[in-house]
């Protein structure tokens, strides 16, 4: 599974966050406590987020609610959007008019300075790879259904989805966006228990869920 930060000041200014560090809005830390209530009841495995406050302090709401500590990996940090950070989607139209929508229609497009969808995928799929070699008991069908829940970032969630499902590079623009504190479920199906990790099949499962606190997809 995979959740994505509550919200940000950021997020209520329609501000492009990227790698900018942000904390929780008295909303955000109300949605990340109702989503994890939801997600603690599975219970999960483990729980592993981005080392950005907005992901981190979700995670660690998460984390009091099932008793897990929270492992942090930097991989999962949200796309670097380079020259946009900071501004907002206002701003960023009037100085390049059109370079939001390409951005968002094309995976390979990256900001000046910033990262592309595929860039963050490439680095965020490794995390899902060594996860799986790492916590065998991870999809034992003889053990509890326990999911690994990683806790990150709405470009890092589609990206890293996307390149799980193994869609076509042109069609990852489908995915939509996501709500503060929504998550993402997919599973991985092998043929073998010893199948390597570029052999499992993922299937996306849900898309998007939450706990209701607010509708605020991005």
């Amino acid at each position: 599974m995979m959740l994505r930060h509550g919200q940000t000041d950021f997020n209520a200014g329609s501000r492009m966050q990227g790698q900018l560090d942000s904390a929780l809005t008295e909303l955000g830390r109300a949605q990340a406590v109702a989503a994890a209530e939801v997600l603690g009841k599975l219970p999960p495995l483990l729980i592993v987020s981005s080392d950005l406050h907005r992901a981190y302090d979700t995670a660690i709401t998460l984390g009091e609610r099932t008793g897990l500590s929270v492992r942090v990996d930097p991989r999962l940090r949200e796309t670097c959007l380079g020259d946009w950070q900071g501004l907002t989607h206002t701003e960023v139209d009037q100085q390049a008019p059109g370079a939001r929508l390409a951005w968002r229609d094309d995976a390979r497009w990256a900001p000046h300075g910033g990262e592309s969808r595929v860039d963050v995928a490439a680095r965020s799929v490794p995390v899902v790879a060594e996860l799986v070699s790492g916590a065998p008991e991870w999809g034992d069908p003889d053990g509890p259904d326990r999911p690994v829940v990683l806790v990150a970032h709405g470009g890092l969630i589609a990206a890293l989805s996307a390149a799980l499902l193994k869609l076509p590079v042109d069609n990852w623009p489908i995915l939509g966006g996501m709500g503060n504190a929504s998550w993402v479920q997919l599973s991985g199906h092998a043929g073998s228990s010893d199948a390597d990790f570029d052999s499992i099949r993922w299937r996306l499962d849900v898309w998007n869920a939450s706990a209701q606190v607010a509708n605020d997809v991005l």
